[in-house]
């Protein structure tokens, strides 16, 4: 089996495309090394590539009016990237590098042709973008000015270490190298707002944060502070 073949099936699995589909894939696609900080794309570009993570991650984000950035998506191992442009429309949002990341580079036209005739390829898709939709929901609920920065940066956090965790003996430590600038652009606010909101967490013993490391002590205790 190649690199590619091997990376195919770990973005798609055994139960998820014909192996016939697998193989078709395999003669044109590409995998691709990316170095943090990278763009994959921007918005407004008119690309004929879906993108996929094999390993590391990337994040999905848009600049507002001002300027600033709102990440909507971190997307690790075995994530779809930018399926929307099956719809063949320029890229919505922007996507950067945020680990070294391997990336499984597949031609559209050859998914749109794969697609009428692998009904479980079409059903992956389709699953793919609405798990987005569903995170998209949830991600406006919690954006709702009656919400609490602090309870919206708790929120983010527990999300994380669901994702992203590593059980360890002091608690769930979040296994990317996130900055407070991160941080604060996936909650779309500026760094000093959302260090202050980061200073309340630490302070009642709900996160612990050093060199870029989150770690969350009991991420049940997380969540109840951002429900109550």
């Amino acid at each position: 089996m190649t690199d590619t073949e091997e990376s195919l099936g770990i973005i798609f699995g055994a139960d998820d495309i014909r192996q016939s589909s697998l193989e078709h894939l395999a003669r044109y696609s590409v995998l691709l090394r990316m170095k943090k900080g990278q763009h994959l794309y921007r918005e407004r570009e008119e690309i004929v590539t879906v993108y996929a993570v094999v390993s590391g991650t990337a994040a999905l984000y848009k600049m507002n009016a001002m300027g600033e950035k709102k990440v909507i998506f971190v997307l690790g191992r075995g994530s779809l990237l930018n399926e929307e442009i099956l719809q063949d429309l320029p890229e919505p949002v922007s996507c950067e590098i945020m680990e070294e990341a391997l990336i499984l580079a597949v031609p559209r036209k050859q998914l749109l042709a794969l697609m009428e005739t692998d009904a479980r390829l079409m059903r992956f898709l389709f699953s793919s973008q609405s798990h987005k939709v569903r995170r998209l929901y949830r991600q406006l609920k919690n954006t709702t000015n009656a919400t609490r920065g602090e309870k919206k940066m708790a929120a983010k956090l527990w999300k994380l270490a669901r994702d992203y965790g590593k059980r360890e003996k002091d608690g769930v430590r979040i296994c990317l190298k996130l900055t407070v600038t991160q941080l604060a652009d996936m909650l779309g606010t500026k760094r000093e707002t959302a260090s202050r909101q980061l200073k309340v967490l630490v302070e009642q013993d709900l996160v612990r944060y050093d060199k870029n490391t989150f770690v969350i002590p009991e991420p049940d205790a997380l969540n109840s502070y951002f429900k109550e």
